[in-house]
């Protein structure tokens, strides 16, 4: 059992060689929760029709919840005639000799380990047997958990890495191949050029954030689901970082069951961000996200220079934003002139 790195293979184990080394034809372990209620039962010896003709599993009544109560072996030879005895459940097959032994691991209580039904009633040899097999299966259920543990820090020792590892070399350099071609974009004569170099720094840049979502996903450990709000102020923090100008971000935001939606909003954002930070040349810019009974709302206005609406704006992702507003059945509102500014929003129902 000390070798077995399964902690559920451990506790089965602990079960079938207690039954088997005594006799017994029943063999249980009750695992313990908070307030010291059994929380986990594994047991040997029912079969499947006879566990669910019994129903509901023990909770730590009657002489169970003794040897959790008093932390020590108890051996009867007849569970009915013990003053704590609490009955059994119908459809339940009868029981007489008891053994109930405490298991420990890290020197903390963590469970006890019940046989029944031994021809004869158990022994004294059974008793200090059954003991020392509990002591060496609190080694193994310390082992194992120890082992979890090792290999849960490994896990997310390997995803800080690899995160560390996007981030200082890939996203670094396309970052500054983007920059390289936008520099080159604004001082080409050549309009169709000068759009193409243009796109390319736009599909770069949905590169890069791609990317740096996969990243905040490998920073973020398994079992914890950032939300919508955390999200949407680390995009913006990590996006306006770069630019001069002063981003504000204002949400007003319930929670959104429905990761489609969530990325969807976060896309749209990016896409808008983006436009607002490279193309206005704003001092300020304002993202605002409402989401509630209401629907969607994502409206992102600089004070920048503007631009004629009238003309083609290819190569400023609003085609993104309006493909990705449909996705979530809503639509795109652009409203901007020269020398005043832009707005950019998207409204969408109630999903």
């Amino acid at each position: 059992m000390v070798g077995e790195v399964d902690l559920g293979r451990v506790l089965d184990r602990l079960v079938t060689e207690a039954a088997h080394a005594t006799g017994a034809r029943y063999g249980a372990l009750g695992v313990l929760g908070e307030h010291g209620v059994l929380a986990e039962f594994r047991h040997t010896g029912l079969t499947k029709e006879e566990t669910a003709r019994i129903g509901a599993l023990p909770k730590g009544h009657g002489v169970l919840g003794t040897v959790i109560r008093e932390k020590r072996t108890i051996v009867v030879d007849e569970i009915a005639k013990h003053p704590d005895s609490y009955g059994f459940p119908p459809s339940h097959p009868p029981m007489r000799s008891f053994l109930g032994v405490p298991v420990s691991a890290g020197g903390k209580p963590f469970g006890n380990l019940y046989l029944t039904e031994k021809p004869g009633g158990f022994t004294e040899e059974d008793v200090s047997f059954v003991e020392a097999l509990s002591r060496i299966a609190g080694s193994a259920v310390h082992t194992a958990r120890l082992q979890e543990r090792l290999r849960g820090l490994a896990v997310v020792e390997d995803r800080e890495r690899i995160a560390r590892d996007l981030h200082d070399s890939v996203i670094q350099d396309l970052f500054a191949v983007g920059l390289g071609l936008q520099g080159i974009a604004e001082r080409v004569q050549d309009t169709r050029a000068a759009v193409t170099l243009d796109d390319a720094v736009d599909r770069l840049d949905d590169a890069v954030e791609t990317l740096r979502a996969y990243i905040f996903q490998l920073k973020t450990p398994p079992d914890s689901r950032p939300t919508l709000d955390d999200r949407l102020q680390e995009l913006v923090v990590r996006m306006g970082s770069a630019y001069p100008s002063n981003v504000r971000l204002e949400l007003n935001i319930t929670d959104v069951d429905d990761d489609h939606l969530e990325d969807q909003i976060l896309r749209i954002v990016t896409e808008a961000l983006s436009n607002a930070l490279r193309h206005s040349e704003g001092t300020n810019i304002d993202v605002k996200v409402e989401t509630g009974s209401d629907g969607v709302s994502i409206r992102v206005s600089d004070d920048g220079i503007g631009f004629d609406t009238s003309r083609p704006t290819t190569g400023m992702g609003l085609a993104n934003i309006a493909a990705r507003a449909e996705r979530i059945g809503g639509a795109l509102t652009l409203r901007s002139q020269p020398g005043d500014g832009s707005v950019v929003e998207v409204v969408a129902p109630p999903r």
